[in-house]
């Protein structure tokens, strides 16, 4: 993180609640609250709800604390980088100390908060995603090397575990298999967001694959770990809180994830460029759609579990 540049601290205007609101990352907030969810109510021990929507909303908040902790740590890049320079601390909305206290604050707060209304296994579990997220990815790969996203991908494949351990006081096999998922889900989701984003990352001096190995390597690796992602997603299938309804799913979303991975496998820059990058943007919003769906089949399975029905 720079702090030699005057503007990192000067305010330009003054911040309202929706610039204090996108420092918590609202888009990444949202597949934390999600997966977690999921991860809480396909457990196999049930809560009160009390207990789970104050768990659920602990869990929101440390994530939301990680997202400030690491604009804060990014806010030199961010104001390079074309796809974060509308962020509050590039534009001068919010200042960096601020989104150091509110990160830190609500950190603290979200894992004793967590703690205390559902028990210290998730906490643990959630003050380690925070840390793992800024301290490992944010701060330390990111800038270093290649496989960032990669290792670092593990942030945002906690947070079904952490529902999963707030239900059940620990970790199982289900609860690793859907960690599994977002965390192989996540290379080939931001490498096909590397691929036409173009110089962003280049720019910036960050050390994706689309810059140290080029974007030939990239395309092949978007293909490996879409084949490696999907007998993970079918192997959940035949666990407890899987079912043919998933099974289904997760099957005809592989085929299409696959089919996807291998056209851009395919492709070169002049085949990209000519179409605007097309199909690499289609791969990244079927990816989306791909990670939703899965923890959508199994929230769908134990919906029918509850009234006698789901399973094999």
């Amino acid at each position: 993180m720079s702090d030699t540049s005057l503007d990192c601290t000067t305010r330009t205007g003054e911040a309202g609640f929706g610039d204090y609101y996108a420092l918590l990352k609202p888009r990444v907030m949202s597949l934390v609250v999600f997966t977690a969810l999921v991860g809480l109510l396909v457990a196999p021990v049930s809560v009160h709800p009390m207990i789970g929507f104050a768990s659920i909303l602990f869990i929101a908040i440390g994530g939301g604390a990680s997202g400030a902790l690491n604009m804060w740590w990014d806010a030199d890049i961010d104001r390079i980088m074309r796809r974060t320079k509308g962020r509050p601390i590039p534009t001068g909305k919010v200042t960096e100390e601020e989104a150091f206290a509110i990160g830190m604050t609500l950190s603290v707060m979200s894992v004793v908060m967590l703690g205390l209304a559902a028990n210290w296994i998730a906490a643990g579990l959630l003050a380690f995603t925070i840390f793992f997220y800024v301290v490992v990815y944010t701060m330390w790969l990111k800038r270093w090397t290649p496989q960032n996203i990669v290792i670092g991908g593990a942030a945002g494949a906690f947070p079904p575990m952490i529902g999963w351990a707030v239900a059940t006081g620990g970790v199982s096999v289900e609860s690793v298999l859907m960690f599994l998922i977002t965390f192989m889900w996540t290379p080939p989701h931001f490498w096909a967001l590397a691929l036409f984003m173009k110089s962003d990352y280049d720019d910036a001096g960050v050390p994706m694959l689309t810059v140290t190995h080029g974007r030939k390597v990239t395309r092949v690796h978007i293909l490996v770990y879409t084949l490696l992602l999907a007998p993970i997603t079918i192997g959940i299938g035949v666990t407890s809180i899987g079912g043919p309804i998933y099974m289904v799913t997760a099957v005809l979303l592989n085929l299409w994830f696959i089919k996807g991975a291998i056209d851009i496998w395919r492709r070169d820059e002049a085949m990209a460029e000519g179409d605007n990058y097309r199909v690499e943007r289609a791969f990244f919003k079927v990816s989306l759609l791909y990670l939703f769906l899965h923890f959508g089949a199994l929230l769908v399975e134990a919906g029918l579990r509850t009234f006698g029905f789901g399973g094999w």
